[in-house]
């Protein structure tokens, strides 16, 4: 497969050479707006599975705890109704709680699942652009696309920096206790942000840091270089060997056909049929969400039994006087619950049964906002992108347009 650009006429080829500035002002961009849509369609998608909200999308971090918690038809444990969406929720909060209860309980939830979100993506686009050339430029057709090998470093890149910026919300989320609010502890998510961390500490905030590090790592990097794969490589791979294995006549009578604009070459120039690229995409988001739960779905079982001791060893820390003592707890730690889930992987029949139970409604669950969240990012990062010379891919008897 060889590759040639072409400019239509009338429209000279324009010299465009971003600047580091805007460069980074594009990845901003494009990391806050496909964070924000892989929130809302969360969201979105919790209410159409018309379940309890406990059960789906929930976030890094949960912003619907205090909700829950002061609903009584929840509380209940009442089969499912209306009532137990996340609008009712909200309503039923708002009354309660009024409408200061939004900026107190449920804002600083939602803007740090949006700076989580915003991290990965941003750090993810700026690796790529590092490690792959043709990326660097910022235009709207990447060609050739990066090689597997780049976008997962790119992903496990990107991974590794959100690990680091969710440490202190991942250890605030484990350590939160609704009641603490409720018997007036903490006044609002803000009083309990800042008097946590101050009292766990430096570390206890990266107390399972490694754990989380591995998930988020492989998980990002399993994640965009699926993506990216399927996006690109597959999608150019189809066009060319449906394209390039058509007859002459057969293209000349198509209605993909077009002139070719300067007029120079006797082959036939198409374009593929403008719903394959859409396909291809909406595939690769699906893709990219079931391979990366292989990854993170297992993981997480071993978190959820790892973070269930953190607060205890923070009161142990407390009590050490010696720092080399306190990191020798949290180190030993990790062998307490390796040998913990053990136990519990040998009770139900394995570690394969364990460590993958409930996999398959948990993807079906995730798939969809983070199908959405994946499109949004493509479409905004192609919006931020230059304007660049058309990509043609040439073959024997055809040159394949591709717009």
């Amino acid at each position: 497969m060889t590759v040639g650009s072409s400019v239509r006429a009338g429209d000279p080829p324009k010299d465009e050479s971003p600047t580091e500035p805007n460069k980074s002002k594009a990845h901003s961009s494009t990391g806050v707006q496909a964070a924000s849509m892989r929130a809302v369609m969360a969201r979105m998608v919790a209410f159409y599975f018309r379940a309890p909200v406990k059960a789906f999308f929930r976030g890094r971090i949960d912003y619907l705890g205090y909700a829950r918690a002061i609903n009584p038809h929840l509380q209940a444990e009442a089969g499912w109704t209306w009532r137990l969406t996340t609008p009712a929720l909200l309503a039923h909060a708002v009354r309660a709680e009024g409408w200061r209860f939004i900026p107190n309980q449920v804002l600083p939830p939602l803007l740090a699942n949006t700076f989580i979100g915003a991290v990965l993506y941003t750090g993810y686009l700026q690796s790529l652009s590092t490690l792959h050339a043709p990326t660097s430029q910022q235009t709207k057709r990447v060609y050739p696309p990066p090689p597997v090998a780049t976008t997962f470093t790119a992903g496990m890149i990107g991974g590794a920096i959100q690990s680091l910026f969710a440490a202190p919300f991942d250890a605030l989320q484990v350590r939160f206790r609704t009641s603490d609010i409720l018997e007036g502890k903490y006044k609002t998510m803000w009083h309990y942000a800042m008097h946590k961390t101050k009292s766990i500490g430096l570390q206890g905030i990266f107390a399972g840091y490694t754990l989380s590090l591995l998930k988020d790592s492989l998980g990002a990097a399993v994640f965009f270089s699926t993506f990216e794969t399927v996006k690109s490589q597959a999608y150019y791979e189809f066009v060319t060997k449906y394209y390039g294995s058509r007859t002459r006549d057969t293209l000349l009578q198509s209605a993909v056909f077009v002139e070719d604009p300067l007029g120079g070459d006797s082959r036939p120039v198409v374009k593929p049929h403008y719903t394959l690229e859409p396909t291809f995409l909406l595939l690769a988001g699906v893709s990219a969400s079931i391979t990366s739960q292989l990854i993170q779905h297992p993981l997480t079982e071993l978190q959820t039994v790892h973070y269930r001791r953190l607060e205890a060893l923070d009161y142990q820390a407390h009590m050490e006087s010696r720092p080399s003592r306190v990191m020798s707890r949290y180190y030993h730690a990790y062998e307490e619950t390796f040998r913990q889930c053990r136990k519990i992987a040998k009770r139900q029949g394995g570690w394969r049964n364990y460590l993958y139970k409930g996999f398959f409604m948990s993807t079906i669950r995730q798939v969809p906002s983070t199908s959405a969240g994946l499109i949004v990012f493509e479409l905004v990062r192609r919006k931020y992108a230059f304007e660049s010379e058309e990509v043609t891919i040439d073959r024997e008897g055809v040159k394949i347009l591709l717009t």
